[in-house]
């Protein structure tokens, strides 16, 4: 057990890693004298992986009938490999016309690693550790969360040394080192419901799917376009923007720990009612920012980070719960409408920058009420609590 509890925590690390070495290196791809691309560009690059994890995410659990659940992480493992491959020698073709759609096709196969492995990674931790399944699901997502943290500060690292491609290829060795290690580990795979998932929702999982679909979009406005932010309103340069989005994914993942470990005084309940209004005023306080305030900023981001926290993986929690019926299906379920929020996010906010011409603190005023939406969601989710469906 022991090795099948290594390939899978260790998944999550490098998972967490892949999917913000994009966004981290966002100030690269927006460069005049590197990618060169415009804010619908960067955020048209977020499409195919949006629309292929969502396809991914909704199938995995399928697949893992047919297949067994070892190989579909396994493929996600090679999806994410390419991505990484093809990221690393997009450098080799910039300023070529076909340079775009290297990128494209490498957040494409980052969407089909993310969407394959997310979900199968969520179902073998449950697996592992069936008396621990909450406990045994948060470590997961903590050290995915500590993967995305510490992208940012692993790109600006390279950047400093002129080889920011120098993390994708870093990657792409672990992700061949995890491969090799996960094909000789075996994976115990649980009896899971027969029948296809879709016929088979509960009504009560659309409340889920809204909610993850708004927090996969508040997610997403931070995450992918912090460093944008930073550059364009604070001013900042490439250490303090990357900092910022260090802190923001480095906040989730402390958030993820710091509530599970007050659980056993404060409700989850409670908890997941509070972090959407915390998110609401991070937007907020972004929004009011005074220009050159850089600090400031990296703290708002923080703060961002904080409310997001534990918001995802107490979702996956609160729905595997209340709908027993589709247990085996609903972390694949939560997580492609949560993927869906991403897309919209992503590619949204290019096109309201270019084509709107908003600015982005506009943007982020407006998303502060998304997040009071997200707010009283929460507390209709809760309502009925933990009841079985």
């Amino acid at each position: 057990m022991k090795k099948q509890v290594v390939a899978v925590y260790a998944a999550g690390l490098i998972q967490g890693l892949c999917l913000v070495t994009f966004p981290a290196a966002s100030a690269i791809f927006t460069n005049p004298h590197d990618f060169h691309l415009s804010s619908t560009g960067y955020g048209s690059l977020f499409i195919p992986q949006a629309v292929i994890s969502i396809g991914a995410s909704f199938f995995s659990a399928r697949l893992a009938r047919r297949w067994g659940i070892k190989w579909v992480f396994l493929l996600g493992v090679i999806a994410n490999l390419a991505a990484m491959v093809f990221l690393a020698t997009s450098r080799l073709v910039m300023g070529r016309s076909f340079a775009y759609e290297i990128l494209l096709f490498a957040t494409a196969s980052l969407g089909l690693g993310f969407g394959l492995m997310v979900p199968a990674l969520n179902t073998l931790a449950a697996l592992l550790f069936p008396k621990k399944v909450d406990t045994a699901v948060l470590i997961l997502n903590a050290l995915l969360g500590l993967g995305t943290a510490l992208a940012p500060l692993l790109i600006a690292l390279f950047v400093s040394f002129s080889i920011w491609w120098g993390l994708p290829l870093l990657l792409a060795v672990a992700l061949v080192g995890l491969f090799a290690f996960s094909y000789i580990v075996s994976f115990e795979q649980g009896k899971e419901e027969k029948g296809g998932a879709v016929a088979l929702i509960p009504s009560r999982f659309w409340l889920f799917a809204a909610f993850a679909l708004i927090y996969g979009m508040l997610e997403t406005v931070n995450g992918n376009w912090a460093i944008v932010f930073m550059k364009s309103k604070m001013h900042a340069n490439i250490a303090i923007a990357s900092l910022a989005l260090t802190l923001f994914w480095t906040m989730v993942t402390v958030g993820r720990i710091f509530f599970a470990l007050i659980a056993h005084w404060i409700s989850e309940q409670f908890i997941f009612r509070v972090l959407p209004f915390v998110i609401a005023c991070a937007f907020a306080i972004s929004a009011l920012l005074p220009a050159k305030n850089e600090f400031l900023g990296v703290y708002v981001f923080a703060l961002a980070g904080l409310g997001c926290s534990a918001l995802l993986p107490l979702t996956i929690s609160f729905a595997d719960k209340a709908l027993p019926s589709i247990a085996s299906s609903v972390a694949s379920l939560v997580i492609a409408f949560y993927l869906l929020g991403y897309g919209i996010a992503a590619f949204g906010t290019g096109v309201l920058l270019d084509f709107a011409h908003l600015k982005l603190s506009a943007i982020f005023g407006f998303s502060s009420i998304i997040a009071l939406g997200a707010w009283g969601l929460s507390f209709i989710i809760t309502f009925r609590g933990e009841k079985k469906i």
